[in-house]
């Protein structure tokens, strides 16, 4: 998705996504309860989403409106989906793994078509490093120097993971690097790379735990790590990715789920998931927002922001060229490097 300019009215991300993603379909999978809603997210969203349900439930729609929650590494959750997990609202870390379950018939092909072009939460690759940051990490330069430990999650599994190394990527190229040129700074990256975890949350609890001195993480869940009292900081480097999250309902949802979808992408919605970190998908969202960098402007703008779109042609082009199980760039400099082994 391209870095969106969001001149969107609340009432339109209120009421104007489309019938497809109001569960009006008939699918495969098991009936919902009328009564109820079904989050299936990635990892990062299990604290966030607390009270964004919590304060839904408060609202004349949400008045006795039960939920189960699932989290997991984005690329898990959405196989799990395919496989049989019922879902009503999926709110996975990338598109792709969004379009896997339309090519399921288990999301409408129109999920997209929405005031925010289906994106529920925003934020940046970042990097995490202990408090005081005693390595002096600056830049993504910093990472590629000798004896640099390296934590992110598992591009296999794991959404976060393809968003830092194509940030990682886009150092170079955005820059005007060649293919080679950033393929050969990625490998760098890599080769420093002393673990990667399942998911963005493992990562971040290896992190936390003592492993490794740099993390490749969310903005949000670095935010989240320092509100909670972690000894660590976050670097927003100068260039970075924005990280785009989507999110649809199946087409079995229930009705209680469109309307917490509403509720998501509202004024109220959206001010929790700002309060967890994640940058706002609307405007006019003004909060402080405990264990950012400065709290009382806790989203600064990036000085060179790279996109999916602008910068790699969409995901349905960069998830084939970087992270096909045969023939991706990325998979192949992994399974050569031996990452974390």
């Amino acid at each position: 998705m391209t870095q969106r300019i969001r001149l969107v009215a609340l009432a339109a991300a209120a009421f104007a996504i489309p019938a497809a993603l109001s569960g009006c379909a008939a699918s495969s999978g098991a009936s919902s309860d009328k009564d109820s809603v079904s989050v299936v997210g990635f990892s990062v969203l299990k604290t966030a989403n607390e009270p964004v349900i919590a304060d839904f439930q408060k609202t004349p729609e949400g008045k006795d409106v039960s939920f189960t929650t699932s989290y997991g590494a984005s690329g898990d959750q959405s196989r799990a989906v395919a496989g049989g997990l019922h879902a009503d609202e999926v709110h996975l870390s990338l598109e792709p793994d969004v379009a896997s379950l339309v090519d399921a018939g288990l999301v409408d092909k129109s999920w997209n078509q929405t005031p925010t072009d289906g994106i529920l939460t925003d934020s940046e690759v970042v990097f995490l490093v202990r408090k005081g940051n005693p390595l002096g990490i600056k830049s993504w330069d910093d990472l590629v120097k000798p004896g640099v430990k390296i934590i992110t999650p598992n591009p296999a599994s794991s959404g976060s993971a393809k968003w830092n190394i194509l940030a990682a990527w886009a150092h170079v190229s955005g820059q005007g690097g060649s293919d080679d040129q950033a393929k050969a700074f990625v490998t760098k990256i890599l080769d420093n790379t002393v673990a990667l975890p399942g998911s963005g949350s493992d990562a971040l609890a290896s992190f936390v735990a003592g492993n490794g001195d740099v993390l490749l993480a969310y903005e949000n869940d670095s935010i989240a790590a320092r509100a909670a009292g972690d000894d660590v900081d976050y670097i927003l480097p100068d260039d970075t990715l924005l990280i785009q999250n989507p999110v649809a309902l199946t087409t079995d949802a229930s009705a209680p789920a469109a309307d917490f979808l509403k509720y998501q992408l509202s004024d109220a919605g959206q001010t929790d998931y700002a309060k967890a970190g994640f940058r706002p998908v609307i405007q006019g969202i003004d909060v402080d927002v405990p264990g950012a960098n400065d709290p009382s402007e806790p989203f600064p703008a990036v000085k060179t922001q790279y996109t999916i779109d602008k910068t790699f042609g969409g995901w349905e082009k960069a998830n084939s060229e970087f992270f096909d199980d045969k023939t991706g760039i990325i998979t192949k400099i992994i399974a050569g490097l031996n990452v974390g082994g």
